[in-house]
C-alpha cells in the first residue's frame, strides 16, 4: 500500500502490544478489508484507542485520531480557509487528510463532538464514500484505503449525549469492555513492568471497584488507571500510596466512598 508523504507523521513507528481478548483482531480485519466503518464501544480505559492503534501498525496504514469535545466544529474536521502571505489558502483538517490520502480516521469519544458536526460523516459510511467541503465547494472521494474508526462509552449516553439511530446503523461495531481477570493482571505487568503476583492484587483492587458502580461510582478503576498504579509502585510507592494517587482520588471526591475504597486496598494487600 503506498500513501501520500503528507500522512507520514501519522503512522506509528512501533506496534503497540495488544492482548486480544476474543476475535476482534479478525473481525476487525475483515471490516478493514472491505472498507466498513467501525465503532468501538466501551467503558473508558479498557483499549479501544490502543486496540486501534495495535490495528493501524498491524495493517501498515496511517493513523489520524481526533479526539471529540463539544466545541469541536465541522471546520476542526474537514478544514478552513486561513489567511496566508499571498491571500487566504486552505488547509485540510484531520478528517480530510484521511479522506484524500488512505489513512485510518479514529474519532475518539465520538458523542463529545456536537450532532450537527457528526452528520458530516454520513456520506462517508456509505456506499457514496464523498466527503462534500461546502466552503471550499469540493466533493471529496475517499481514497481506496480510507476507513473512519469511532468509539463512545455507553455509560456515560445520556438523552443529549448518545449517537443518532442513523449515524449508529451505518457502522461495524466491537464490544469492548475489562478483560477478564487473568488477561488483565498479564496487561498490567506487561505494560507497568511488574510481578504478576503484584499485578493480580491491583486487578482485584480494581475489580472491587467496578462492583461499586451505580452505588456511589460512575465508573470503576480502568485498566489504564491500574498500570499507572502499577508505574507508581515501580518508582517506590507503597500499594495504598500509589493506589490512592493514581486510582482513589481521580475517580471520587465522596470522603465516604474513597474510604470504601481505601478499606479495598487494604483486605487485597
Amino acid at each position: 500500500m503506498t500513501t501520500s508523504p503528507l500522512l507520514d507523521a501519522y503512522r506509528l513507528t512501533e506496534e503497540p502490544k495488544w492482548h486480544p481478548t476474543g476475535e476482534e483482531v479478525a473481525q476487525f480485519t475483515a471490516a478493514y478489508s472491505v472498507r466498513l466503518p467501525v465503532m468501538l464501544k466501551g467503558p473508558t480505559g479498557c483499549g479501544k484507542t490502543r486496540f486501534v492503534e495495535h490495528m493501524a501498525s498491524r495493517l501498515d496504514r496511517p493513523l489520524v485520531t481526533v479526539s471529540c469535545h463539544e466545541d469541536m466544529t465541522a471546520s476542526d474536521l474537514v478544514g478552513r480557509y486561513l489567511l496566508g502571505p499571498d491571500g487566504t489558502i486552505w488547509q485540510d483538517g484531520p478528517l480530510t487528510l484521511a479522506v484524500r490520502h488512505g489513512g485510518i480516521c479514529y474519532l475518539d469519544e465520538i458523542v463529545e463532538a456536537r450532532q450537527d458536526t457528526t452528520v458530516i460523516i454520513h456520506a462517508l459510511t456509505d456506499d457514496r464514500r464523498i466527503l462534500p467541503l461546502e466552503k471550499k465547494g469540493e466533493l471529496v472521494r475517499a481514497h481506496p484505503d480510507f476507513q473512519l474508526v469511532i468509539s463512545y462509552n455507553p455509560g456515560y449516553q445520556s438523552v443529549l449525549k448518545d449517537l443518532k439511530e442513523s449515524t449508529k446503523q451505518r457502522f461495524c461495531a466491537l464490544d469492548f469492555d475489562y478483560p477478564v481477570a487473568e488477561i488483565e493482571t498479564s496487561i498490567v505487568a506487561s505494560e507497568a513492568d511488574i510481578p504478576t503476583s503484584t499485578a493480580a492484587v491491583l486487578v482485584k483492587i480494581g475489580e472491587k471497584s467496578r462492583n461499586l458502580r451505580g452505588q456511589g461510582l460512575s465508573e470503576g478503576a480502568s485498566t489504564r488507571m491500574l498500570i499507572h498504579t502499577g508505574r507508581l509502585m515501580q518508582q517506590g510507592l507503597t500499594l495504598p500510596e500509589a493506589c490512592r494517587l493514581a486510582m482513589i482520588t481521580p475517580i471520587t471526591d465522596d470522603p465516604d466512598m474513597r474510604a470504601a475504597l481505601e478499606a479495598a486496598v487494604d483486605a487485597c494487600s
